[in-house]
């Protein structure tokens, strides 16, 4: 049917519908029956060529027995015994029904491309001291792009100079505009509001956030869901079926009857073969479940989350078991000093000291403890040692910054029980520092609310410490801790999870997690927008470092599904009601032959309207 109704699919309706209302006049208001059947007869051919052609189409491609088949054997079949309004009916109908559900695709396909339309064609660039527009393909890694108010931004770049606020909602979901100052990263789609930035292209455009993401999309139809894969599947067996049913219901009663009482009733039962044929097309399946899951894809979209395809939105919804990497993901990878334990120094002169030494490190645990102490005189050297820690000279003094490996190195002695980065003058511990990353302030909110959503267990894998792992977990709700992995060993413990049958979730925050996302029965990767590891291995990704994002998946995923699973029954269940009123003979074929087609196009469109909630849930939250 791609070919079906184009520009002038609303004429050929409406002459159609016209020819009919004229067939119906000459036949019963004047009594004209010859002129009537030729007005029939052209009322078929208008609505009816482009049906017929494809039906033909389709017997030379092998598909005998698609929609346009079942169709056209239904409305010519209906004219060789001489039920002229009835045959015109079906085929009119259908048209009717195949537009409205044509258009309802191509006005979801319209709502996903405009949520998603985040690609500028044209770049402002400098060029030899002066800006030039060019083609947004065109621009090159290093070069500086000027964002001007009300432009889209072409490629992934870092701000140089200039501070602006930029609209990220196309890309996150966020309504809130981010602060762009100098140092600060922006993707390409995001729109600058205000101010105008000066920025040094990072990526080109093919290998942007915005090209990854609209890619993705386009992708997520491939990886079809299992009802998708359903109902594709059943149509193929399902219409060979009803066919060959119709065959029988058409002859075999008849010769049954006529050999038993010697009484022809061909007609009659071939009235209810043809009714059967009608109520059997399978387009109110094939095309409003497959609906449902894209209205979905765009409904996540629209919040900043993508689903890599309907099969997301089965694993996700049977999802028991939530898995979550701890920094960067339920943290905010940003440290601090928690706790200070000095001996033998003031607390003030233990931060000078660590502070001094970790002055030259640009690990996140030494920025914290710089932090802490930001005006700590410079050391005169520092010495790394690997996998230890830092031994620095300062003042005359020899200080050693590190783990307890270092300690031992130094002679100094660590009191028992004593957890975090440790501090030595001259061989003479002085104290220790507990750095600990900050709880996301929506993790406690999110973990419970995933609760609602069939979440029974919920395990934190981290390579940290165990005592800072477990207060995050404490405090976050998490019911199971495993520190101290590696990435070899979260795979590991992942895997264990999976293999219990257990539907697992794991949801990490980018490249360290990539073995974990994949083995995952759902990977979801946070913040992943700038990580082709993790959009590659993930199933959903979501664009932004908001955790609450997680219970609005489920949410989507879920509520997709329902929809789905009421169009299947819905349909099933009509037609079927339908047919068995047909071969029953309880249909008269006038009435019997609108009740079907109302079993096909009414029952089709009913399920496209209800697929379509899913398409405009966007529109209906933000109203």
């Amino acid at each position: 049917m791609k070919k079906l109704l184009k520009d002038g699919e609303l004429l050929h309706i409406l002459a159609g519908a016209v020819l009919l209302v004229a067939g119906l006049l000459l036949e019963h208001a004047w009594k004209l029956t010859l002129p009537a059947a030729i007005v029939y007869g052209a009322a078929l051919l208008v609505c009816g060529a482009e049906v017929f052609l494809e039906a033909v189409k389709g017997i030379f491609r092998g598909q005998l027995l698609d929609e346009t088949f079942l169709m056209s054997i239904a409305s010519v079949g209906a004219f060789f015994i001489a039920e002229y309004a009835e045959g015109v009916a079906v085929m009119l109908f259908y048209l009717i029904g195949e537009y409205f559900e044509h258009r309802a695709v191509r006005r979801s396909r319209a709502t996903i491309r405009s949520l998603m339309d985040i690609n500028p064609d044209t770049a402002l660039v400098v060029l030899d001291g002066a800006e030039t527009e060019v083609d947004a393909a065109e621009v090159a890694v290093g070069q500086t792009v000027v964002l001007r108010p009300g432009s889209r931004i072409p490629v992934d770049c870092v701000v140089l100079r200039g501070n602006a606020a930029v609209d990220t909602a196309a890309l996150t979901g966020e309504s809130a505009p981010l602060d762009a100052a100098p140092g600060v990263r922006l993707s390409s789609g995001m729109i600058v509001l205000d101010g105008v930035l000066y920025a040094k292209a990072e990526k080109t455009s093919e290998a942007s956030a915005a090209a990854r993401i609209l890619q993705l999309v386009q992708e997520a139809a491939d990886r079809k869901s299992r009802q998708e894969r359903f109902i594709t599947s059943f149509a193929h067996v399902y219409t060979p079926i009803v066919v060959g049913l119709a065959v029988l219901v058409a002859f075999v009663p008849p010769l049954i009857v006529f050999f038993a009482f010697h009484s022809n009733v061909l007609l009659d039962w071939v009235r209810r073969a043809l009714m059967l044929l009608v109520v059997s097309c399978p387009c109110a399946l094939v095309i409003s479940v497959p609906l449902a899951f894209f209205g979905g894809i765009g409904c996540a979209a629209s919040r900043g989350i993508l689903f890599k395809g309907g099969v997301s939105f089965d694993a996700l919804s049977h999802a028991s078991v939530a898995v979550f990497d701890k920094t960067g993901t339920l943290t905010r990878g940003t440290f601090t000093v928690a706790g200070v334990w000095p001996v033998g120094v003031e607390r003030e002169e233990l931060l000078r000291l660590m502070s001094a030494a970790e002055s030259h490190s640009s690990h996140p645990l030494a920025r914290a403890i710089h932090a802490a102490a930001p005006d700590a005189p410079l050391p005169s050297s520092v010495k790394e040692v690997a996998g230890k820690g830092l031994l620095a000279e300062l003042e005359g003094d020899t200080i050693a910054v590190g783990n307890a490996a270092l300690m031992a190195d130094v002679g100094a002695v660590v009191p028992d029980g004593q957890e975090g980065i440790y501090a030595a003058r001259n061989g003479q511990y002085i104290g220790a520092v507990v750095v600990c990353d900050t709880l996301r302030a929506e993790a406690k909110q999110t973990l419970a609310a995933l609760r609602g959503y069939g979440i029974r267990r919920t395990v934190m894998l981290t390579g940290d410490a165990e005592k800072p792992a477990r207060e995050i977990a404490a405090v976050a709700g998490i019911d199971e801790v495993h520190a101290r992995l590696l990435p070899a060993d979260k795979y590991a413990r992942l895997e264990e999870l999976t293999e219990s049958g257990a539907g697992v979730v794991y949801v990490g925050d980018g490249i360290n997690d990539a073995p974990a996302l994949a083995r995952a029965d759902v990977g979801i990767a946070m913040g992943g927008i700038g990580s082709d590891a993790a959009i590659e291995a993930a199933d959903v990704v979501i664009m932004n470092d908001n955790l609450s994002r997680l219970p609005e998946a489920f949410a989507v995923a879920r509520k997709t599904l329902r929809i789905s699973r009421f169009n299947i029954c819905f349909a099933l269940g009509v037609k079927i009601a339908v047919m068995a009123a047909a071969i029953a003979g309880l249909l008269n074929f006038s009435g019997g032959m609108w009740l079907a087609v109302f079993a096909d196009v009414g029952v089709a469109l009913l399920a496209i309207v209800n697929s379509l909630r899913m398409v405009f849930q966007k529109r209906k939250s933000d109203d």
